[in-house]
Parts: structure tokens; sequence; C-alpha cells
């Protein structure tokens, strides 16, 4: 008489489903995963972290600047006062 059974491991998941909702299941799955998985990796002594890997943002290249155009525009020299 355990969770061997699968019809009471579903028991157990449409009251989890239930009692929690289907939004928030997810979520604590996520974190009871992370949770286990840092749990491990005390006793162990490695250290792996993939998800850092996955948070650090990639290199962006710089966009390719646009050709510039240059229009030559006349510049008009000041003129000399005249003595009348």
């Amino acid at each position: 008489m355990g969770l061997d059974n699968p019809i009471h491991i579903a028991f157990l998941l449409i009251l989890l489903l239930l009692v929690f909702g289907a939004k928030r299941l997810p979520e604590m799955g996520r974190s009871l995963g992370t949770g286990m998985r840092g749990f491990k990796e005390s006793l162990s002594g490695e250290v792996t972290h993939p998800t850092l890997a996955a948070a650090q943002p990639a290199e962006v290249p710089a966009p390719e600047a646009a050709p510039v155009t240059r229009i030559a525009v006349p510049v008009e020299e000041p003129s000399t006062p005249s003595a009348a």
C-alpha cells in the first residue's frame, strides 16, 4: 500500500491540480527541480550551472553603418568692404 500503484499517483496528481491550480503547478515543479539540483550539487561538490550560461546575454554584433553620402555645399567667400 504505497505509491507504486498508478491509481494512487493519478489521485495525488488530481488532488494537487485541484488544490494549487494548473497555472501554479509548472512553477512549483520548476522550483522543486532547481532546489533538488542545488542540493545534489552541494553534496557532490560539483559546480555546474547550465542556467547561468544560458542567462548570459550573447554579444550582439554592431549594426553596419549606412554609407555616408557627402554633399558639396558651395561656400561664399566674405566680400571685402569697398571704400567709398
